[in-house]
């Protein structure tokens, strides 16, 4: 069983006796930290940001406890402090209380069943106070996340709707039937675009909201189904698509997110092609063995820039305008790869091509 590592405590005080009391009475249990004076308390907080409480005694020469506390609370605002004071001081110390300088404060002479107390009460409160600033920073990125999600979803859906109303409006006064289906093609263009921004934002909430459904997973059964729906598309496009599926052993985990990741990445591929390319492929490698799941997405493409790798997994970004995206494809793979505790690498070259690697641990 691993050793549950001391809490760090600093004790601040002019008189030694104290100080060596202080540090003999509770080294067994805390890992003391002992100072004569601000400044040697200072090097201990700028050497252990980890300290979780602070006594001070409030009569020090050259500046009290109260006023130490009051220098450092902006700058080391975790730490928990407490006061060890006698009964004359009790005025000041109520107000440090009040406006918040210190937590609580202990009589002198202390006992030690009072440091105790102390100490137990302030390392709850630092745990409360340290879960909390952790949610609040999620909460904090899901605002930033939700508001860049607000401003993009009414902005790409209502590029293709506006698309739509301008080739209606423009056709009403075409007679030339040739016009007319070049208005009915940009009309479809926009159709399908908007239509696959709905799926991957109904695609991004079945990855956040919906449970992991477990079960076996015929990766044959999957491509198939992929080379299907794609089936038109390398056709029309005229790209070379070859599947090669070696499963040979029993794999478990969440179709869903799978086919999410395959469809996801297989969409880009064929995507991204450049135009001029007489050799366009693309290839799918799924290997199942030794308890993972490797699956590589190849194509000869435009590529990625070098400088791009490290953003295309964020929302909304787009690397490439040679096609209109929704900019959540691989943020969605990125999150399916996450969900199932796989990790996701990519390789590319500008005019070269990319190839994509998702490694899953069988469930």
């Amino acid at each position: 069983m691993e050793k549950q590592e001391k809490i760090k405590i600093l004790y601040v005080d002019d008189e030694i006796n104290n100080l060596t009391g202080f540090k003999a009475s509770f080294r067994m249990s805390y890992n003391i930290m002992i100072a004569v004076n601000a400044t040697d308390a200072l090097e201990h907080l700028n050497s252990h940001p980890d300290i979780r409480v602070i006594f001070c005694d409030q009569r020090m020469p050259g500046k009290t406890g109260v006023q130490f506390f009051e220098e450092i609370r902006s700058r080391y605002p975790k730490p928990i402090r407490i006061l060890l004071t006698g009964y004359t001081d009790i005025d000041s110390v109520i107000d440090s209380i009040n406006l918040g300088n210190i937590f609580r404060y202990v009589k002198k002479p202390w006992n030690d069943g009072d440091i105790l107390a102390a100490i137990n009460e302030a390392n709850k409160f630092y745990v409360s106070n340290s879960l909390l600033a952790v949610k609040n920073e999620e909460l904090q990125r899901a605002y930033n996340e939700l508001d860049k999600f607000s401003y993009s979803v009414t902005h790409d859906m209502r590029g293709p709707l506006l698309s739509i109303l301008g080739a209606i409006e423009a056709a009403q006064d075409v007679d030339d039937i040739s016009e007319i289906r070049k208005m009915l093609k940009l009309m479809k263009n926009s159709v399908l675009n908007l239509d696959d921004f709905i799926q991957s934002i109904h695609d991004y909430y079945n990855l956040n909201r919906g449970e992991l459904e477990i079960k076996q997973i015929d990766f044959k059964e999957l491509v198939d189904e992929q080379t299907r729906i794609f089936n038109f598309t390398y056709l029309v496009s005229d790209v070379r698509f070859k599947t090669t599926i070696s499963q040979r052993e029993v794999f478990r985990g969440d179709e869903l997110s799978i086919k999410l990741i395959l469809n996801n990445l297989l969409s880009n591929a064929f995507k991204y092609q450049r135009k001029e390319n007489k050799t366009k492929f693309v290839d799918l490698n799924i290997l199942v063995e030794n308890g993972l799941a490797v699956i590589r997405v190849e194509d000869n493409g435009v590529g990625i820039a070098e400088n791009y790798l490290g953003d295309i997994f964020n929302m909304f970004f787009r690397a490439s305008s040679q096609e209109v995206g929704s900019g959540f494809g691989l943020y969605n793979v990125k999150a399916a790869v996450t969900k199932l505790n796989g990790k996701i690498t990519v390789d590319s070259v500008v005019n070269k091509g990319t190839t994509f690697k998702v490694t899953i641990q069988n469930k």
